[in-house]
């Protein structure tokens, strides 16, 4: 049944698709689909426009029309079976995907090599759920996916105590990587973020990935960052 109320309306002229308005909807009902910001339907938006600031082309505005009742048990219902479907994917059976908890090696081997610290996997953005017991109360390092070949000593030098998370912010989704940080923000009580990243301009957007992620979450904190170059120098932090 359509009612006469208050709803979104997205200019798809003016929508570059950068997804920012995607997680502060609450309720889901943003989604982007072929590149643009599109309502997934009308009885998810509950017309309050938590979005609206959210967009940098100005592309979303609330307007009144008929539209389908919003539907709060609807909305329940289906964040439930989004978030159900995230799960499902992660236990697809790849091993890379199962969550655990690791025991790092203390001490050098007996042929000298460098001992890993690695405390948990998965260790890809993409692939830590938010709900991983591992996150609870976690120090958080960050990486440019790049740095761990770059910078040799990261086991030794950033990764001890560390819960770490890498990832590429130029050819990952940065949208996804913005709603996944926020999630993480919001259920664990993260004690600390160091985001790693290169000289390269590509990396440049990972920091502000995480901030957007936290400030998304309502989480204040400082993001130390330290940026390394090719040659494997520290240049910043």
């Amino acid at each position: 049944m359509k009612v006469l109320r208050k709803i979104i309306e997205i200019d798809e002229n003016l929508c570059d698709g950068c997804g920012q308005c995607v997680p502060a909807c609450a309720e889901g009902a943003i989604q982007i689909i072929d590149g643009k910001a599109r309502l997934v339907a009308e009885k998810y938006c509950d017309g309050l426009g938590a979005c609206l600031g959210e967009c940098p082309q100005g592309a979303i505005k609330i307007i009144e029309r008929e539209a389908e009742e919003f539907d709060e048990k609807a909305v329940e219902e289906y964040l439930q079976k989004k978030e159900e479907k995230e799960e499902s994917v992660l236990a697809c059976g790849c091993p890379s995907t199962h969550v655990q908890t690791l025991k790092p090696l203390s001490c050098a081997s007996p042929m000298g090599e460098m001992p890993s610290t690695l405390s948990h996997w998965p260790v890809q953005i993409r692939l830590i759920p938010p709900h991983a017991p591992f996150l609870k109360d976690a120090q958080l390092l960050v990486v440019a996916d790049c740095v761990a070949v770059a910078y040799p000593a990261l086991h030794r030098d950033f990764l001890p105590g560390k819960v770490i998370m890498i990832g590429c912010p130029k050819f990952d989704n940065k949208e996804e990587y913005v709603e996944k940080f926020s999630e993480i923000f919001k259920r664990n009580n993260i004690s600390s973020v160091k985001v790693l990243i290169m000289t390269v301009p590509c990396c440049s957007a990972l920091p502000s990935i995480v901030e957007k992620g936290m400030e998304l979450a309502g989480v204040k904190g400082e993001v130390d960052e330290v940026i390394i170059n090719p040659e494997g120098r520290i240049v910043k932090g």
